[in-house]
């Protein structure tokens, strides 16, 4: 007899992107259905005012909206919504809480703790090859370096790109001594924020959108493509280019390069600043480049025959 697999769904609200996605699981095995992601900006005011801005708060829950309603159309079962530093932080997350269950969405604000074991859960199949291995989340509100699923193998560091833009200056493009800024200013603090790691790491995985921005506009992808990003490797002197590069373009110029996202283009450039750092302090030359990660992992947190129902 053939076992059904229900449809379970993924939410992940972030700092500056809101994401789904929707599969069929069969153990530790997902089999994904549909993946949507958009970019709400819900932190941009945030380091600003302590709150979400009207916009970003809009469009957020506008983008939950229109998640259940794909959810219903696609018969999913279960669901699990989380939320990230941004929700952490906003002064008014509780008033988007009750803005999300009022669209069908129930939302969980996760710990850094459980938003890095989730992580790295959610990329166990690209780690296959032991230890050894550092993963680098890059967020709007923080990033994580992840080196295992217990509590002291995890570091958050507030130096998500949408909090960066928000404490430096960054003009369009910017000018040399704002890049120089951001280098030292990403290089002080991983290096101060990862001080008590003694062990050394052979390699580095890169998840969520400023890696997988870089993987799409290094292969010149006209259309997303995760099984073409996913494994995709990347050298130090590769990123370099990229950073120097984009770092010369206005963001409208970086717009027009096939592979950037809409709504990146901002935010491209401290991202690849602040993977150069982080490569260059644990002394890595490539990186693998994971389209999974944090959504796979809550998915795969969604214990058999329960979460919200769908």
């Amino acid at each position: 007899m053939q076992v059904r697999m229900g449809l379970l769904a993924a939410i992940d609200i972030g700092t500056h992107t809101v994401r789904m996605l929707v599969a069929k699981r069969a153990g530790r095995t997902i089999r994904p259905v549909a993946r949507v992601r958009r970019i709400t900006g819900m932190g941009k005011e945030l380091r600003a005012t302590g709150r979400i801005g009207e916009p970003g708060f809009r469009d957020s829950i506008s983008a939950l909206k229109e998640f259940r309603e794909r959810m219903d159309a696609l018969g999913v079962e279960r669901y699990s919504a989380c939320g990230t530093a941004g929700l952490r932080e906003a002064g008014n997350r509780a008033a988007f809480l009750d803005a999300a269950k009022a669209v069908g969405v129930r939302v969980d604000i996760i710990t850094a703790v459980e938003e890095a074991r989730r992580t790295w859960q959610g990329m166990q199949g690209r780690l296959r090859n032991g230890g050894g291995i550092v993963v680098m989340d890059i967020g709007g509100g923080s990033t994580e370096f992840i080196s295992g699923p217990g509590r002291d193998e995890s570091v958050s560091l507030p130096i998500g790109v949408v909090v960066a833009c928000g404490l430096l200056p960054i003009s369009d493009p910017p000018e040399g001594w704002q890049i120089r800024n951001l280098r030292f200013y990403f290089s002080e603090r991983i290096s101060s924020g990862t001080a008590a790691w003694k062990r050394r790491f052979r390699r580095m995985v890169g998840t969520a959108g400023t890696f997988t921005t870089l993987a799409a506009l290094d292969r010149k992808m006209t259309a997303y493509r995760p099984e073409k990003i996913d494994g995709y490797a990347m050298s130090l002197e590769r990123l370099k280019y990229w950073e120097e590069r984009l770092s010369k373009l206005k963001e409208a110029e970086r717009l027009r390069l096939p592979g950037m996202e809409k709504g990146r283009e901002r935010y491209i450039v401290p991202g690849v600043c602040q993977a150069v750092a982080a490569m260059e302090n644990f002394k890595i030359d490539e990186l693998i480049v994971s389209d999974a990660g944090l959504l796979e992992g809550i998915l795969l947190g969604i214990p058999d025959g329960k979460g919200d129902k769908g």
